[in-house]
């Protein structure tokens, strides 16, 4: 039988130079799907210039980021003082219908307009930093936010979620994949009503302990699957710049050097699994 086609998408282009860089080089080795691009970031631009190479051959896409970083346009609710709240804050907002539908609609096409002014095409899909594009709310304005724009070609979308019965199996982050999973619920729901493609089943939630054996969870990530399987990941070269801005360093290594292994290509034939874009499958 043929190999079995997967997603691998890597999160965070953008964020800093290392990641970056860990990111164009595994594309360039074919060991990726592709990546989402956080065009918040101060050094995006630059760095998205080395994208354009993968256009034709990788999924490139918008990681929306409401979480980190300064917006790209005034956003009082979202982000007091010029820069996003956290994560937690975010949520109590999103739970308590705290932010205006409005201007989290208008940060959203901000970001999109931002990526297509700089790779001159809308994004292949779209995910979120911290999954914030399935919070209450927050999907709603990402839909108005489509729809408002009416690209020719929709993006795919990430769906953070998978059956109950394969998180358990997999026994990685349990409770945190099963609360992505719950949040997710409506969002998937009406990402089919709006006719917008999505992956049928989702891993890739870990601890990012720098202790793990990142190439034990990722072969449990291959486990369980359904028809479009996606995998997210996070690779990447960690320093000063990257440690400054997110507390996920030392894993981000261990990533970059397991995906750029032979060990990597010997357990995808050894499952007889292969990297594929989206609309491969």
């Amino acid at each position: 039988m043929p190999p079995v086609p997967f997603i691998l998408i890597a999160d965070d282009f953008g964020l800093s130079k290392g990641v970056s860089d860990a990111i164009l080089d595994l594309l360039a080795k074919n060991r990726l799907s592709g990546t989402g691009s956080m065009v918040n970031q101060p050094g995006w631009a630059a760095q998205a210039e080395a994208l354009k190479p993968f256009q034709r051959c990788c999924d490139l896409g918008l990681h929306l980021t409401l979480t980190l970083g300064p917006p790209l346009g005034p956003s009082p609710t979202l982000a007091p003082g010029g820069q996003f709240l956290p994560l937690p804050k975010l949520m109590a907002k999103c739970f308590l219908n705290g932010i205006p539908r409005r201007e989290i609609r208008d940060e959203i096409m901000r970001q999109i307009e931002s990526f297509k002014a700089v790779t001159g095409h809308f994004p292949d899909f779209i995910d979120g930093h911290q999954h914030v594009h399935v919070l209450p709310g927050i999907w709603r304005a990402l839909f108005e936010a489509l729809e408002t724009l009416k690209p020719d070609r929709k993006p795919w979308l990430r769906m953070p979620s998978d059956h109950l019965g394969s998180i358990v199996a997999r026994g990685l982050s349990v409770g945190k994949a099963l609360f992505i999973s719950f949040l997710s619920s409506d969002f998937a729901r009406e990402a089919k009503r709006y006719g917008y493609r999505v992956n049928d089943t989702f891993s890739g939630v870990r601890s990012f302990d720098p202790e793990a054996d990142f190439a034990r969870e990722f072969q449990r990530f291959l486990l369980v699957h359904g028809k479009r399987h996606l995998v997210m990941c996070h690779p990447g070269v960690s320093d000063e710049t990257l440690a400054a801005l997110d507390p996920v360093t030392t894993a981000r290594d261990q990533e970059f050097e397991f995906f750029k292994s032979d060990e990597f290509e010997k357990m995808l034939e050894a499952y007889s699994m292969r990297i594929a874009r989206f609309d491969e499958i």
